[in-house]
């Protein structure tokens, strides 16, 4: 028998965390943007709304999970889900075998709030929110492209990786290694990985206004999520230092044979030598060694992507407006 609750206590949602974990484990389709250790800290950071996350109970497990918060507006509230914005991947959390039951105990416990529109973005494609049926609901439609490399081979790259862009990862190491001794690393400490990030991000964007970094919110969401993250095995940070002084940093994440790019910065004044790229072709090296199936960039279309080869997979978004 199952049974729902709507969560809209801070302290309610923090207390889910275990079970959360446990459920995260169990959906075939989640990606560490859905884990606690991503949107807690998201809500922590952000809170720009009310809490109006659905938990769905059999017994004592925790089976389903919509974590939703309520945006007021003018125009009426918006139920959106936690995390939007920053996570590249969104969805409903449910246990193998009842995702229809999840989804409409979801929408049962969802009709009992005010809100005027329910948006759902950046849905996979094999995601449980996709199987919402409801007469007032649009249809799936494409939101954004995550251009995604297959992975085969070895850490050669040569057989999932164009010739063009491998020679030129070559001579970008050998540009860099004209400059002095380069050292690729893992990151170490999460606090002090993302010291090295937000100071190569802010350099690389300061021209331009800033980066998403130079947030403050941005900044305390990954402080606190990085930790989190990296004790769950998720993260796959790596640094790159030419005679000792750091050039370039790759924030990323390896979870179920998929390893994921989500951000990077590199020194604006080593440009020439490309730091950025020889991070990505190490973390692919990386990620083939590990066994994964596919290298994701994540959202957006970004020349680069396509260079290493990369072909779009769509996201999807759903819309609810009450009549």
């Amino acid at each position: 028998m199952l049974r729902s609750k709507i969560i809209g206590d801070l302290a309610q949602f923090d207390a889910l965390t275990p079970h959360w974990w446990k459920l995260w484990q169990q959906s075939p389709s989640a990606t560490p943007f859905q884990s606690p250790a991503w949107l807690v800290p998201w809500w922590h950071a952000f809170a720009p709304g009310e809490l109006a996350t659905v938990a769905v109970w059999r017994g004592g497990d925790l089976v389903g999970l919509a974590p939703l918060y309520l945006e007021h507006g003018t125009a009426g509230s918006k139920l959106l889900p936690v995390g939007i914005s920053l996570s590249d991947y969104l969805d409903i959390l449910a246990v193998p075998g009842i995702e229809a039951e999840v989804v409409a105990i979801v929408v049962e416990s969802i009709l009992s709030i005010g809100w005027a529109q329910w948006i759902l973005s950046d849905l996979p494609q094999d995601s449980v929110a996709l199987a919402m049926t409801h007469p007032e609901m649009d249809r799936p439609a494409a939101h954004a492209a995550c251009p995604v490399l297959a992975l085969v081979g070895d850490e050669t790259l040569a057989s999932c990786v164009p010739a063009r862009r491998r020679r030129q990862l070559r001579r970008a190491r050998q540009a860099a290694s004209r400059c002095g001794r380069i050292a690729l690393s893992a990151s170490g400490s999460p606090q002090t990985f993302l010291d090295q990030l937000i100071r190569l991000h802010n350099v690389r964007w300061a021209e331009h206004g800033g980066g998403v970094l130079a947030n403050a919110a941005v900044e305390q969401f990954h402080r606190l999520s990085l930790p989190l993250l990296d004790a769950h095995g998720l993260v796959r940070c790596w640094l790159f230092a030419i005679d000792g002084g750091t050039v370039g940093a790759y924030y990323g994440f390896h979870h179920r044979g998929r390893a994921y790019a989500y951000l990077g910065g590199f020194d604006p004044a080593y440009a020439e030598e490309s730091p950025g790229a020889i991070l990505i072709g190490h973390a692919i090296a990386e990620a083939i060694r590990e066994d994964a199936r596919e290298f994701d960039f994540l959202r957006g279309q970004e020349a680069y992507k396509y260079g290493w080869g990369a072909v779009d997979r769509w996201t999807m978004r759903r819309v609810w407006t009450r009549s």
